[in-house]
């Protein structure tokens, strides 16, 4: 079959640094990390290497402020880097927008001494973060967590474990939600921890179906002490601070999404129009072509949705359910191709000498993380329809 290159998305791009930034990314993309992808995702190896050039080349901070290290970059250009990573490798896209989203917490409620001490070596310092929220027993559920943080002096004592944690294990920096009050939202603070602090532990990575490059761990506490200065933001405000990093972490999700999205279809477009069947090309064939049409409409409505609500997101104006419609759309669209990138190669599709099988994998995870499909649902019919009525009886 002959050898169809893809050719790269036609970006709208507000200036010519960003669309020297893109380029940027797609180089790196196409030399370090893509010719990779499939024997060390097979092998189960992260490539912290991969993050080390990242950090060094100014692509772990893209959103935040320069001032600190950061890349003073748009959401709508920080998401379309998001989004040529995870085509070439959904563990480093995936593992991009996780760190991004640990950085949230002190980029926006610490204050300018905590910001000034840690962000730079977060931002650029090769350092690697990880989002502690979810627990065994408290996953969609996030408000009833049960790690707790107990104030010992100017120290907090930190006791729990932590769950599905992207990095668990291997990050150099944890975002963690602990409770430091009453149960419910209003008693959960957020700390900063260290990677190496005493009596913190990542457990045995889970064995997934997909991702498997990318550890997800529980993470261990136990009797971690953490000063006063480490907390981020008001006592008890931590929940809030959560659901605002996940917004912006929501969008992440989406471009990743879209980026895995578009290299199933590809991969797709490529084998179609090279394999002969009946004397002609398999892309001949009406069916196919409106499986493609379908495909690449899907991808481009979710594109566009995205780089929406990154546009509100940049202008300051509200975005939370609009990120929770692109997370929904871009995910439930990167399962649907990657599915029907399966079906276009057939038995071919179903083996691991072609990429799609991968793809397929790892696309159903997006549509779990950092809120299920369902959880993005009841978001959206929030903003709609108003909070659900309580029960009384």
């Amino acid at each position: 079959m002959p050898d169809r290159a893809p050719q790269p998305v036609d970006r709208q791009l507000p200036t010519d640094e960003a669309r020297d930034l893109i380029s940027l990314v797609r180089d790196i993309a196409q030399r370090e990390i893509a010719p990779k992808a499939a024997e060390e995702e097979d092998a189960g190896h992260f490539p912290r290497e991969v993050f080390t050039l990242l950090s060094e080349s100014g692509l772990l901070g893209l959103p935040y402020d320069s001032e600190y290290g950061g890349g003073d970059q748009p959401y709508e250009v920080y998401l379309q880097v998001l989004e040529e990573l995870a085509a070439a490798r959904l563990t480093v896209g995936l593992g991009v927008s996780v760190h991004s989203l640990s950085c949230h917490a002190l980029a926006n409620y610490g204050t300018k001494q905590q910001q000034v001490e840690h962000l730079p070596a977060m931002l650029g310092g090769g350092l690697l973060g990880a989002y502690c929220l979810s627990e065994p027993s408290s996953g969609s559920d996030a408000a009833s967590l049960r790690t707790k943080a107990v104030r010992d002096g100017e120290d907090w004592v930190i006791d729990g474990t932590k769950a599905w944690i992207t990095h668990g294990g291997i990050a150099d920096f944890y975002t963690v939600m602990a409770r430091t009050g009453e149960d419910g939202p209003r008693g959960i603070s957020a700390f900063l921890v260290p990677g190496d602090a005493a009596g913190l532990s990542g457990a045995v990575p889970e064995k997934k179906m997909g991702m498997k490059g990318s550890p997800t761990a529980q993470v261990h506490f136990d009797g971690v002490r953490v000063p006063d200065e480490r907390r981020l933001g008001e006592e008890g405000q931590g929940f809030a601070i959560a659901l605002s990093a996940l917004d912006s972490g929501r969008l992440g999700i989406a471009a990743c999404a879209i980026g895995l999205a578009q290299s199933a279809l590809d991969e797709a477009v490529a084998y179609a129009t090279g394999r002969q069947q009946f004397g002609r090309p398999i892309s001949d064939f009406q069916g196919l072509r409106f499986m493609l049409a379908d495909m690449a409409t899907q991808i481009e409505a979710g594109r566009a949705l995205y780089l929406a609500a990154a546009r509100l997101r940049d202008a300051g104006r509200p975005f939370a359910k609009q990120a929770a419609m692109a997370k929904l759309h871009c995910t439930d669209t990167a399962m649907k191709t990657t599915i029907d990138a399966v079906q276009v190669l057939g038995g071919y599709g179903y083996t691991a000498d072609f990429p799609v099988e991968r793809y397929m994998r790892e696309a159903k995870v997006l549509q779990i993380v950092e809120g299920t499909n369902q959880i993005q649902r009841m978001v959206i019919a929030r903003h709609l329809a108003g909070p659900e009525a309580r029960r009384t009886g």
